[in-house]
């Protein structure tokens, strides 16, 4: 197993993205993202894509040469519309409006519209974060949710994140997490490997309890904690599809196929400025020293570790490098 740098990485990705039709800022943002990914360990959400971003932008699914709309129809309200490109470069696009108007208003929302899958959302609010504001951000995703009781997949796994500025330039907490016990992609990348899933994460076509990946492909994910997440899930659908104009769940199509019609996702930002009420930072610090009383436990995202090089599998590696016509 190899261990690439991740500039190499990143390189390659842009380059890979560029061959396959990206305008160079377009590649640069979204391997900006395939990097920060990998360097967490996050590979759902890194080169576990790249293939299905090439495959896309040859088809047309997404759109590698558009310039994103951006426009304030309200004070506080920040729209951009993605044309049908990528997420990234789109959210790119409009992050130094949706600060000035959290800036000016102190609180605004941005609402992505049009868009391919983000990926990890948690990389979004922490560019948020980096400005000093709070952020909390949700999108959907193509069914694999049920209701709670029911077979009918009416929701994606619905990911939402919440990242904390710490006052000093850091972040003091984040977390980026689906509404369901666990990610699609840990089911897929199970299924490729030909590993079992532990019971609690799905539930096959007629609603029983399974531990085979390929049944929980053809039920549904499993909602955490039953009905209150189930709630959250159906929040973040409301808010992504309803404040964006992107689809809802049940007219996406499978998110990694080659071709089809594009994405047309919705991401929703709330931006909140911390230093309204003047006592955040002292709030945070209170509730901080609190968890750290008991050893062991710690704020989201505190024990989150940076690496460089990382680790490819074989596989991974060769794909990178002939994606990239290296």
């Amino acid at each position: 197993m190899p261990k690439i740098s991740l500039t190499e990485i990143e390189t390659l990705t842009k380059a890979a993205l560029e061959r396959h039709g990206a305008e160079p800022w377009i590649a640069a943002e979204v391997a900006r993202a395939v990097r920060k990914a990998e360097s967490v360990g996050n590979k759902i959400c890194g080169l576990y894509y790249l293939e299905s971003y090439c495959m896309q932008l040859r088809s047309g699914r997404v759109k590698g040469d558009v310039e994103p709309v951006v426009t304030r129809p309200k004070p506080g309200t920040v729209m951009v519309d993605a044309k049908f490109g990528f997420a990234q470069s789109a959210f790119a696009r409009a992050l130094p409006e949706a600060i000035a108007a959290a800036r000016e208003n102190g609180v605004a929302s941005l609402a992505v519209g049009h868009a391919h899958t983000c990926t990890s959302l948690g990389y979004f609010t922490e560019q948020i974060a980096a400005e000093g504001f709070v952020a909390l951000g949700m999108t959907n995703a193509s069914p694999i949710v049920a209701p709670p009781g029911g077979k009918t997949r009416v929701i994606g796994t619905n990911p939402i994140a919440f990242s904390v500025p710490d006052g000093k330039g850091g972040i003091a907490m984040q977390f980026d997490q689906s509404t369901t016990t666990v990610a699609l992609g840990k089911i897929t990348m199970a299924k490729a490997a030909g590993e079992s899933i532990p019971k609690g994460w799905a539930v096959d076509a007629d609603g029983n309890p399974t531990t085979d990946p390929e049944a929980a492909l053809g039920g549904s994910l499993v909602s955490m904690g039953g009905y209150k997440g189930w709630g959250f899930g159906l929040m973040a659908e409301m808010l992504a599809a309803g404040m964006t104009g992107g689809v809802v769940s049940r007219d996406v199509k499978p998110l990694k196929a080659p071709e089809g019609p594009p994405h047309d996702l919705g991401q929703y930002y709330l931006i909140m400025d911390p230093g309204t009420s003047g006592d955040f930072q002292d709030r945070l610090a209170r509730v901080a020293a609190g968890v750290a009383m008991d050893e062991g436990a710690r704020m989201p995202g505190q024990t989150k570790r940076h690496m460089d090089p990382v680790d490819l599998e074989d596989h991974v590696w060769a794909q990178l490098q002939e994606l990239a016509g290296a």
